[in-house]
């Protein structure tokens, strides 16, 4: 199922846009860890307990693959019920064993601009294959705080306008995107794909620095990515 945008939005919004966060993160740091995580990675292929990422109803066509091959690694995991609308609520996660293993990535995402962390993944496709334009929700007014980021940029990540057929591929190392008002995917890459989403909350000082949408809530990295100079 393919969901058409239902909210208007602050008219100074184009789609598809994201707001890189590469100037408010460590990159170099960032890009060292590239041959530790890839080389945990390469352990866990053999392992099939690692969960398929599914990307939810809300994608681009009727038929379109929902569990597109990618698996997740949890750096966090629920304390109780694995409730989508909680990923950003600090109090509902705890470390899971992932956290250990990948100890000095985590390391790294204690420097991210939050002031708590909730759930915490490592996404992963040892064959690179194509990840399916999907919607995270549909909830206007619910406006995620989170940080993908990777450490190559191997992986061809876009955001999507359905409307237009245009995409724009995220050339940054990291990135915060309207996730409800546009579609996001990734194109085949036929290697080894890693990516990395941390959500939670934003540190207050961080978080005066974005703008606020007087409606759609969901649209607030589009209007800062839009905004910004």
């Amino acid at each position: 199922m393919s969901g058409e945008v239902a909210e208007r939005v602050d008219p100074r919004i184009k789609y598809p846009s994201y707001k890189s966060f590469d100037e408010f993160i460590d990159v170099d740091w960032l890009k060292s860890l590239d041959g530790y995580v890839t080389e945990r990675i390469q352990r866990r292929l053999d392992a099939a307990k690692d969960l398929a990422f599914y990307t939810g109803p809300f994608v681009m066509g009727e038929k379109a693959e929902v569990k597109p091959g990618s698996k997740m690694v949890y750096l966090s995991q629920p304390k109780g019920e694995d409730n989508y609308y909680d990923l950003d609520n600090p109090g509902a996660w705890e470390p899971a064993e992932g956290a250990t293993e990948f100890s000095e990535l985590m390391e790294f995402i204690a420097t991210l601009p939050f002031k708590a962390t909730a759930r915490m993944l490592i996404m992963y496709d040892p064959e690179g294959r194509a990840v399916t334009a999907h919607r995270d929700h549909v909830s206007y007014d619910l406006c995620h705080e989170f940080i993908w980021f990777r450490t190559n940029l191997r992986k061809p990540f876009y955001m999507l306008n359905e409307n237009t057929g245009e995409k724009q591929y995220v050339e940054s190392h990291s990135a915060w995107f309207d996730s409800v008002n546009q579609f996001h995917g990734g194109d085949a890459s036929g290697e080894l794909a890693i990516s990395i989403r941390v959500d939670g909350l934003f540190s207050d000082d961080f978080k005066a620095r974005i703008p606020v949408p007087e409606y759609n809530l969901a649209s607030a990295p589009s209007l800062w990515a839009c905004t910004a100079r």
